[in-house]
């Protein structure tokens, strides 16, 4: 249930931006902002990039990116295309044969940086060929890959030349008449990232990809994730997004989807509320949060449960969940539903028990939506 209604504080308005098609999936307008990932297998392995995008797939992401650096990576990219549930973006670097080849393959879209695809004639063969197959364009800006023009004009990375390099793409896409296309400018420093997003949010509507890229293991690049893509979605930024971690890509969906939630942008599966745990608890708060939320795992319906070690603040904060739990005393504590009272459980038996109301109530909030369809 939003409160937004009544707790104006909560609103994020978001940037006003032209929506195009990822294959099947809307990205930018009024559409729900998506969650990337990429595979990190070697391309030309149907079997193992398929497996890999079940995977996030699974995990809920709604676009996966593949890297196509050569004839055998295309070669392969039909039959992933074939076998894969999501819109598949293929990655393309310098050569614009690879990207003809993808398009033809039955890619949904085309990262590329025109900028480096060679001459004019050249990004007029990969315009054609993404036209003809139906494919959108990511112009990807990166820090790390400016154009020597621009380093020499700016003198290093800066806000300015990333939004003057993803100007300059629009361009070309633009004077070719392409307008299916979205963009990023994208950077491992949080700040850079940030001040380039806020730059192009306002020189463009064209649908922006949020990411800070190489932002490093799952602990800190989730950190740098969270503070760089939670302040720009706060203010409106973003249209589809994807965390870059040196991790399996289904933590990189998880995470996605945490940053998010947490933002009331996107709910899926169980938002656990959970205390830090103190002296004061009446069960082991930690350990049975981290079970539960493995034994959760596999529900998509969006609800929340609360997970609190004492009553201080856990009658408070069960009244806002669809499930509750609060310790009390004697080894045992009170079961909250839908916000209220309901019945008192042992906390030998709370994980099980607990885990059965969410799976009931998840199949029963399934099962409304279903009916209001």
């Amino acid at each position: 249930m939003s409160l937004n209604h009544i707790r104006p504080w909560r609103n994020i308005y978001r940037r006003k931006s032209r929506q195009i098609m990822v294959g099947t999936v809307p990205v930018g307008g009024d559409a729900p902002i998506t969650v990337q990932t990429m595979t990190n297998t070697d391309t030309s392995d149907v079997k193992a990039t398929v497996t890999q995008i079940l995977a996030a797939t699974d995990a809920g992401a709604d676009i996966v990116r593949v890297s196509t650096p050569d004839q055998a990576a295309t070669r392969a990219l039909r039959e992933i295309v074939r076998e894969s549930p999501v819109p598949i973006v293929a990655d393309i670097h310098f050569h614009y044969k690879r990207a003809i080849e993808a398009a033809e393959a039955g890619a949904a879209c085309l990262r590329i940086n025109p900028g480096n695809i060679g001459s004019p004639e050249r990004v007029r063969e990969v315009i054609k060929a993404a036209k003809d197959h139906g494919c959108s364009i990511r112009i990807g800006v990166n820090a790390g890959s400016l154009e020597k023009h621009l380093l020499e004009k700016y003198a290093e990375p800066c806000p300015e030349a990333m939004v003057e390099s993803g100007l300059d793409h629009i361009r070309i896409l633009q004077d070719n008449d392409f307008h299916e296309f979205k963009i990023s400018v994208k950077a491992s420093d949080v700040f850079l990232a940030a001040a380039a997003y806020q730059q192009l949010a306002e020189a463009t509507d064209a649908p922006i990809h949020l990411g800070i890229t190489e932002a490093g293991g799952l602990m800190t690049g989730t950190i740098k994730s969270a503070i760089g893509l939670g302040n720009l979605l706060w203010m409106g930024i973003g249209d589809t997004i994807r965390v870059s971690l040196s991790a399996d890509p289904v933590e990189e969906v998880k995470v996605g989807y945490e940053i998010l939630k947490s933002l009331g942008l996107r709910h899926r599966g169980v938002n656990i509320i959970s205390c830090p745990s103190c002296a004061r608890q009446g069960f082991d708060v930690i350990r049975t949060v981290e079970t539960l939320e493995h034994r959760l795992s596999h529900i998509k319906t969006p609800m929340s449960l609360s997970i609190i070690g004492c009553v201080v603040n856990g009658p408070g904060e069960a009244l806002m969940t669809d499930v509750g739990f609060t310790g009390g005393g004697a080894g045992a504590g009170m079961v909250y539903l839908a916000g209220k009272q309901s019945h008192k459980m042992t906390n030998d038996q709370m994980v099980d028990h607990i885990v059965d109301l969410v799976e009931k109530r998840a199949a029963e909030l399934e099962a409304l939506e279903q009916a209001a369809e």
